[in-house]
């Protein structure tokens, strides 16, 4: 049983609402890259190589009980992660000015593209939120964890496939972060967000927590999803859990 069934048996369904599931799609092969790119600064070469392997390198893999509300643990995994709060720019709808050339600003940037893209778990606004913030030739928002969970959700849900759905809310509060490692001299990060899921509908409600990593360049002076390989899923455990400190999650703060 996946994740999303487990939160939409929660969720009431009508009669009419119980046709066919519409299929996940399916993930896109990666494209073929040399050794080498030319970044968008004059001069730039980004190792490829180096940045896919440490993309793709797999996560820790938790059963499904993990991601479900339970006790906090006492133990910690390390100090709180300190973030820089993102500015908007006209015309965005992810905040994605002003963060600095850090591993803290890329996992900013991360928990910020994640509560925007999750907004209603609509499919589509996890669309266009990634790809406002994807580079070129990177991989596409339909390949991502949060794209298909956002599928998933709705069809096992019975909800419309796309758009608001009157008396649906949904949110992601990010809560606890990591930074899995960097490359290039600290330009290319992989950074992961684990966050509340919380979804109310026709007075019923339910959550969960949700991770999501992503491969972040800093190019063009700010940072973007890298054209890099799709980063390994990120475990999903409940937000101070036993699970999430020994998988390395720790807790976000913001600061101005």
């Amino acid at each position: 049983m996946c994740l999303t069934v487990v939160l939409a048996r929660y969720l009431p369904l009508t009669t009419a609402q119980r046709g066919a599931t519409p299929p996940v799609p399916a993930l896109t092969s990666p494209p073929i890259r040399p050794a080498g790119t030319v970044g968008s600064e004059p001069g730039r070469v980004w190792d490829i190589q180096n940045e896919d392997a440490l993309a793709t390198a797999p996560m820790p893999v938790l059963p499904l009980e993990a991601s479900q509300p339970q006790p906090l643990s006492q133990d910690v995994a390390g100090p709180p992660i300190q973030l820089p709060t993102p500015s908007p720019r006209l015309g965005q709808w992810t905040a994605d000015a002003g963060l600095p050339a850090t591993p803290e600003g890329a996992l900013a940037q991360l928990a910020e593209l994640a509560s925007t893209a999750l907004r209603g778990a609509d499919p589509d606004t996890v669309e266009r939120a990634y790809g406002e913030l994807s580079s070129t030739d990177g991989p596409v928002a339909r390949d991502t964890q949060l794209y298909r969970f956002a599928v998933d959700f709705r069809a096992h849900a019975g909800l419309p496939a796309t758009g608001p759905v009157p008396g649906l809310t949904v949110t992601f509060t990010p809560v606890e972060g990591l930074i899995k490692g960097t490359a290039d001299g600290g330009d290319f990060v992989v950074a992961c967000v684990l966050g509340e899921f919380a979804a109310d509908y026709q007075t019923r409600s339910a959550k969960a927590g949700i991770g999501d990593c992503q491969a972040l360049r800093f190019d063009g002076g700010r940072w973007q999803v890298s054209p890099t390989r799709l980063a390994a899923a990120a475990p999903n455990a409940w937000p101070g859990s036993r699970d999430a400190v020994r998988v390395g999650y720790r807790e976000l703060r913001h600061v101005s």
